[in-house]
């Protein structure tokens, strides 16, 4: 019978990370939770001063189609003649105005084509279509 021994005199060639990577993961510990520290290291007596009161919100102008092609402002019936020369004055009047545009399903498309081109002329240029999800 003959017997196999296997002598591994070879030197390893495969160097073994795991350490490293246990102390690199240490580091990476240490790193975020020290690093909030380093920015409030600095003690600052900030002073206070008079609330300022936020700018003013503006309501947004709200022009609506309904099923029956009629025109409105905030829910304020409104002929289409008018239409231009209402939103030329409230763009006067505010001239960061929002305008949300919403029309009924079965509005002709049209007419809501020539809303979003009255709007044009008027100068508005913040403007938002609304729907339903």
């Amino acid at each position: 019978m003959a017997f196999s021994s296997q002598n591994n005199d070879d030197v390893m060639s495969e160097m073994n990370i795991t350490p490293l990577v246990d102390v690199m993961l240490v580091l990476l510990v240490v790193f975020i939770v020290t690093a909030p520290m380093l920015t409030n290291a600095i003690p600052i007596q900030l002073p206070k001063t008079a609330a300022v009161a936020p700018a003013e919100r503006q309501d947004p102008l709200v022009v609506s189609i309904n099923g029956e092609q009629q025109f409105f402002i905030n829910k304020a019936l409104i002929e289409r003649e008018q239409l231009v020369q209402r939103l030329a004055q409230a763009k006067t009047a505010n001239s960061n105005l929002n305008v949300q545009v919403q029309a009924d399903q079965s509005a002709n498309y049209g007419v809501v084509a020539g809303l979003l081109a009255d709007l044009e002329k008027a100068g508005i240029t913040r403007l938002s279509l609304l729907t339903q999800k």
